[in-house]
């Protein structure tokens, strides 16, 4: 690693903090609209080890809001996308692609070790409400810190954008189903979210289906960037005081 790249956080959070970051292994799941901006702080903060979970490729439609898409890369695997973007930040970086879809067939994968690590922490970016579920109750389950992004979609109001521990949550429909799901797993407090209790009209097709969610770039960064300041908040050795975050199981 090439410490020059990380003088400004060195100098603000001292090279102990750097260090450990290097140190430590991440398993981002979901490197679209809210997962690809986490994973470009995380990056650019010198975590040393990923592991990128996402079945999906590149989308014309994807290019408003997703770090991953460009003209360049429209068919391309996200993971393999990311991956490059990570490794042009710095090469030493070890990083896992993992191009599945997160269910009951590969949430092993999930957490599996690599490199002789096993995760220090879990990044949530999915879409998908079953396998966040899964996701999370198994994070918990496993004791492994996670941070989860509810829904960002339909947001328009930066300001509205919260973060904080998952049952604590409010005016979010989208928090408010994981909640209820999870604790049917015994999941309770520890998982730190971000989250909007702004309120949103969902519009549904003639069909009764509910239609594709329309979104901001500068909200889905947001979500993002507050998603991996709450990763880096568990993962230093400090936490960054002034900055909220879900306490830690005992």
């Amino acid at each position: 690693m090439d410490k020059r790249k990380l003088l400004r956080i060195s100098r603000f959070l001292g090279d102990e903090a750097v260090d450990s970051l290097w140190d430590r292994f991440v398993v981002v799941v979901g490197v679209g609209a809210v997962g690809s901006y986490s994973l470009e702080a995380l990056a650019r903060s010198g975590i040393g080890t990923f592991r990128l979970v996402d079945f999906d490729t590149v989308e014309y439609s994807n290019i408003n809001r997703q770090l991953v898409a460009l003209e360049s890369t429209i068919g391309k695997r996200k993971v393999d996308v990311a991956c490059s973007r990570i490794h042009d930040i710095e090469r030493e970086t070890k990083v896992q692609t993992l191009p599945v879809f997160v269910d009951e067939s590969t949430i092993e994968q999930v957490f599996a070790p690599f490199e002789g690590k096993t995760p220090d922490l879990i990044v949530d970016a999915i879409d998908s409400v079953k396998s966040k579920c899964l996701l999370l109750s198994q994070a918990y389950a496993r004791n492994i810190p996670v941070v989860s992004s509810m829904g960002a979609a339909l947001r328009k109001d930066p300001s509205l954008v919260r973060t904080g521990d998952l049952m604590d949550t409010w005016g979010c429909p989208l928090a408010k189903q994981v909640r209820t799901n999870v604790r049917k797993q015994g999941v309770g407090k520890g998982i730190d979210v971000v989250f909007s209790p702004e309120v949103v009209e969902f519009t549904y097709g003639q069909d009764g289906r509910q239609k594709v969610l329309g979104s901001l770039p500068t909200l889905t960064g947001i979500f993002g960037l507050n998603l991996a300041h709450l990763a880096l908040n568990r993962l230093l050795p400090t936490p960054m005081k002034g900055t909220a975050s879900g306490k830690p199981r005992s």
